[in-house]
């Protein structure tokens, strides 16, 4: 961990770049994203969290990319495109094609870089895709043949396709060049513009906290490409698939379909795929949380032909090797692990040995035992508290939902104080002597379930919550601003 990120008592919140104001369809790169850095920095915070930044699928959930290395397309800023003299005009006009006439800008785009990109814009974009060639190439090819076969999922490709036939993949390279030229120019802007935006985070005291799922989706261009690291039959399909057991919150447990990885075959190469893809966060993020960080301990195995993860057993992660391989790649390691659910002690003494923060919910903290790890009192300075994450309620409207027995526990908790929800969790946050404390956005706003990013189980609706600029509260800024000065942040 770097020192000089834990070395200070640090606030930030949680907002996916999707939320932000302003472009349709969903937020972008563009100036709402500088607008948020400047909220931030303007009221103390020096963390900004968010999701993966990868290109989804059609339930638009960051944690089922189609890739673990590039950027989603509708996450590009088609006006910064009109200001480069690479597009003449920014406007999407139809929200129920959205998507689709993003991409057609992005289309004309390459064509306006093509003829007016400068000398030094040019280097860039060869500088850019030899650095990257390592991923970009599989993705851009991925990309292009997944168009051509109306988007169905690779396994169902053409079976020379499918199985990465050399003489077919070569022919698929010429008949659909445009295609992949044009994946690869996204790619570039994609980081351009990222780059352009983290710098000026920095400058402005901001550090960016991104987030990597430890499964990747079967549907992507790393599972494609390389094959023998997952579980996977002789047709590409899973063998074995990633869930967690059953508990308190399910009798059936999560089957979340994930194919499993092939944890010797990456051991025996040095872990290099690992090594690559945090290095392409750590060119992208200044910190990074590893979701359910416990699978490298141990993760729970489902049968592929199960419908749900009552039958799955435990098999043992890769434990200190990986991270000893990932520790040897990179100078500075910043992470921060995941490990909320059912956590055993050979899970926190492989967070702890490489001197990895936790998280802590204040929303898990009151079942009324003094002892709930996530209670303040229980906190460590090497953590990481929130309110809630993106998998939560927001703050208020949990405590809304909350029976009376349980709000008795909560305001015995805190001396019967008349300070209401969210503030009172806000302000336990920022208290606390947890390193980092991390508000999502709908909490500093004060706003109830309507306005939740995600509901775990629910197959629809999620990951469309956008705040606007009239939700900003001057007044609860300025009483943020305050704690976050008071209590050292």
């Amino acid at each position: 961990m770097n020192p000089d990120i834990f070395s200070r008592r640090r606030a930030g919140v949680l907002l996916h770049p999707t939320s932000l104001p302003g472009a349709p369809g969903n937020g972008d790169l563009g100036v709402d994203a500088w607008r948020f850095i400047d909220l931030l920095a303007d009221n103390g915070f020096t963390l900004w969290q968010m999701l993966p930044l990868g290109p989804t699928h059609g339930d638009l959930s960051p944690y089922q990319c189609q890739s673990v290395h590039a950027g989603s397309f509708r996450l590009i800023n088609l006006q910064q495109l009109v200001e480069a003299g690479w597009l003449q005009d920014a406007n999407v006009t139809d929200l129920q094609a959205v998507d689709h006439q993003r991409l057609e800008k992005l289309i004309s785009a390459r064509t306006g870089f093509q003829r007016h990109a400068s000398d030094a814009d040019r280097q860039a974009y060869q500088r850019f895709l030899k650095k990257h060639a390592n991923w970009l190439d599989d993705f851009a090819l991925y990309q292009a043949i997944r168009q051509e076969q109306n988007g169905l999922p690779w396994t169902q490709w053409p079976e020379p396709l499918r199985e990465r036939e050399e003489d077919a993949l070569t022919e698929a390279r010429q008949r659909l060049s445009e295609a992949v030229a044009q994946s690869r120019f996204e790619q570039f802007v994609f980081f351009r513009q990222w780059h352009r935006l983290r710098d000026y985070a920095n400058q402005r005291g901001v550090l960016l906290f991104g987030d990597i799922p430890i499964f990747v989706a079967h549907d992507s261009a790393d599972v494609w490409a390389h094959r023998s690291y997952f579980s996977l039959n002789e047709l590409g399909e899973a063998e074995t698939v990633a869930g967690v057991p059953p508990d308190y919150f399910s009798a059936t447990g999560q089957r979340w379909g994930n194919p499993l990885y092939r944890w010797d075959s990456m051991q025996h190469d040095g872990y290099h795929w690992w090594i690559e893809r945090i290095g392409t966060q750590l060119e992208l993020f200044d910190l990074i949380r590893i979701d359910h960080f416990r699978g490298f301990e141990a993760y729970w195995e489902i049968d592929a032909a199960e419908t749900t993860a009552v039958n799955g057993h435990w098999k043992d992660g890769p434990g200190k090797k990986i991270f000893l391989a990932l520790q040897a790649a990179f100078e500075d390691l910043p992470l921060v692990a995941e490990d909320l659910g059912l956590i055993t002690p050979e899970v926190t003494q492989l967070r702890e040995q490489f001197g990895l923060p936790g998280m802590k919910i204040l929303q898990f903290a009151f079942d009324g035992s003094p002892g709930n790890p996530y209670l303040p009192h229980n906190h460590e300075p090497m953590s990481v508290v929130y309110t809630g994450t993106h998998d939560n309620d927001t703050t208020l409207g949990w405590y809304q939902a909350l029976n009376e027995d349980q709000r008795e526990i909560i305001s015995r908790y805190f001396g019967n104080t008349p300070e209401q929800m969210p503030w009172l969790l806000i302000r336990a946050a920022l208290a606390s002597v947890s390193r980092m404390a991390i508000l999502p956005m709908q909490d500093l706003l004060a706003l109830d379930s309507q306005h939740r990013m995600n509901t775990p189980g629910v197959t629809e609706g999620n990951w469309q919550w956008r705040f606007d600029w009239s939700q900003v509260d001057d007044n609860n800024l300025a009483r943020i601003r305050d704690w976050v000065s008071m209590y050292g942040r």
